[in-house]
């Protein structure tokens, strides 16, 4: 039983740790994605990035120190509103990022990989997605504007995703009033490129096949998965339609990579058998989850 415990206990451990690298790795990319393509060409987007760039038109002031203060108004917003439970990876988060861009900004001070708008819109929009990702799957929020969204869901009942999009588009179209409409459109661009590379983001890796397979030879078909497969198998009751007989239907859960091993499995043992093939984002349990085999 100990050795269980420190098992799970370097498990639990290992898995923190590849979670704080993940939002380190997300926000430092996240910050050059900003210096690359989104300060050179003054391309608009949204969040606190977005504020910033504003503040900056009217201010003059750097906009690393400008995201940084609105990140930790934004936090002050979340403990009062919402809660402890805002989390320790926000914060993480909100000084991470513009840290990182002020260190870009130096490094890479006069670089400019393209002058194209549409090509700077399209790849900032990428590579937000794909850098903001990478922090969403290590649990984390990416802080900053994320609150406001959070806020509205909690006490105005407003769903999350509306929350976003409305907190978007408010600050796309303050930044009309500085900027040509022109960039708006650009920004909005960018900002849809985002918001579809996150959710691919978030799903690689976590996408599995569902199999669910009719047989006159139920049984059969559930020991050849296990034994050739190593996965794991459940049995559905079920009755016929056309003759009302009862039957069982073998519901398994596999890898991607793994379907054409099952439909030939299953063919062998029933050439006749029936298969419902399903994709399924996201899987957590024995044989998915840490890797374990099941």
């Amino acid at each position: 039983m100990e050795k269980l415990r420190k098992m799970l206990g370097e498990i639990e451990y290992k898995e923190k740790l590849i979670g704080l690298l993940q939002i380190i790795v997300g926000n430092v990319g996240y910050a050059l994605v900003v210096q690359l393509f989104i300060l050179p060409m003054d391309l608009l987007t949204s969040g606190t990035t977005g504020i910033s760039l504003v503040l900056h038109k009217i201010t003059g002031l750097p906009v690393p120190p400008l995201l940084l203060a609105l990140n930790i108004f934004t936090l002050l917003l979340g403990f009062i509103f919402i809660g402890k439970g805002f989390g320790m990876s926000t914060i993480l988060s909100s000084f991470i990022s513009p840290i990182a861009l002020e260190f870009w900004s130096h490094a890479l001070k006069g670089v400019m990989l393209t002058q194209d708008l549409m090509l700077n819109a399209i790849f900032a929009g990428l590579g937000t997605g794909l850098t903001l990702g990478i922090v969403l799957r290590a649990g984390s929020s990416t802080g900053g504007m994320d609150v406001i969204p959070i806020m509205a869901k909690k006490y105005l009942s407003l769903p999350l995703g509306a929350g976003f999009i409305i907190t978007d588009m408010i600050t796309l179209l303050s930044q009309g009033l500085l900027f040509s409409w022109e960039r708006v459109l650009f920004g909005l661009i960018c900002v849809i490129v985002t918001s579809i590379s996150i959710d691919k983001m978030t799903l690689i890796g976590t996408t599995r096949t569902e199999v669910k397979v009719i047989s006159e030879k139920p049984e059969e078909v559930k020991d050849a998965i296990l034994k050739e497969m190593g996965r794991g198998v459940t049995m559905l009751n079920a009755e016929r339609g056309y003759t009302n007989r009862p039957t069982q239907v073998v519901l398994s859960v596999i890898y991607n990579r793994e379907l054409p091993q099952i439909i030939r499995i299953a063919h062998e043992i029933d050439p006749a058998c029936f298969l419902i093939v399903g994709r399924i984002s996201e899987v957590h349990g024995e044989g998915f989850s840490r890797g374990v085999k099941g």
